[in-house]
């Protein structure tokens, strides 16, 4: 199997820095970091890959048993690492990509040695004493607006994700990742994010980590970031002044800088 060009593995920054890893989210791929790539690379050896089904990944290796949990997405993270041989490496998760981390760290604990969880959210769904910003019904309904008509659903949803409804390019540039996804594999994706609950999960995470906000996310709220970090005791919590659920586009550089702060205080 060749891992790197399932995942569409792509390496750039200081060959023989530290390794960064970033990973993307739901309906998104590599190119959404591009805007921080710069800022990182010129510390550390950043590592970028394609969950299998987005971007320019294999999609002949996609199958819906695998990818119908997150410990499917984890399992690429840990092949990724372990095609490169990374040992200690900070993996930068967005969205749910947070959660795929903290599996990944689980699952192959030589590999990942800090955690960065940008706008993360261990579950979508409201619960006694959570905050998840969504009721099961309100995740019920996207659900099926997403599996009836996807590019209906992404030209309306992307641009709500985004936030920033003065700078439309952003909800525009989110709705043609959206709409660049076979629509039969965002729904299984889809469906593993908004029904996913990695609450206990983050009991397990050992290593330093930074919990990465927005100050307005409709995806994932403010009590959410206060919940995950309460739940990890090795946890810094950072709010970006930035609206939207996706600050590495909105706010390249204050969310690049957060990153460098943190990585530059754990490698001292």
């Amino acid at each position: 199997m060749d891992v790197a060009r399932r995942n569409n593995v792509t390496v750039t920054g200081q060959a023989d820095g530290p390794v960064v890893v970033l990973a993307h989210g739901f309906g998104c791929d590599q190119n959404m970091w591009r805007l921080v790539v710069p800022a990182l690379a010129e510390r550390y050896r950043v590592v970028l890959f394609d969950y299998v089904g987005s971007g320019q990944s294999d999609l002949s290796a996609w199958n819906a048993s695998r990818y119908s949990s997150l410990a499917g997405y984890a399992q690429d993270v840990v092949e990724v690492c372990e095609e490169l041989d990374l040992r200690e490496a900070a993996f930068v998760g967005h969205s749910v990509s947070a959660m795929v981390g903290v599996l990944a760290a689980q699952a192959a604990p030589e590999r990942i040695g800090a955690l960065v969880m940008v706008a993360p959210s261990p579950c979508y769904i409201d619960d006694e004493g959570y905050r998840g910003g969504f009721s099961s019904e309100d995740i019920d309904e996207l659900l099926v607006s997403l599996e009836s008509n996807y590019l209906g659903w992404s030209s309306a949803m992307a641009p709500v994700i985004m936030g920033n409804p003065d700078r439309p390019e952003l909800g525009q540039e989110l709705t043609n990742s959206f709409c660049a996804t076979d629509p039969d594999i965002a729904r299984v994706f889809a469906r593993t994010t908004f029904l996913s609950d990695s609450r206990q999960d983050l009991k397990s995470v050992k290593v330093p980590t930074l919990v990465l906000e927005c100050s307005q996310d409709v995806i994932a709220p403010r009590e959410v970031g206060a919940y995950v970090h309460a739940a990890i005791p090795s946890s810094q919590l950072v709010t970006l002044d930035a609206t939207g659920h996706c600050p590495q586009l909105s706010a390249p550089e204050a969310t690049a800088q957060a990153v460098l702060d943190f990585l530059g205080a754990a490698h001292r």
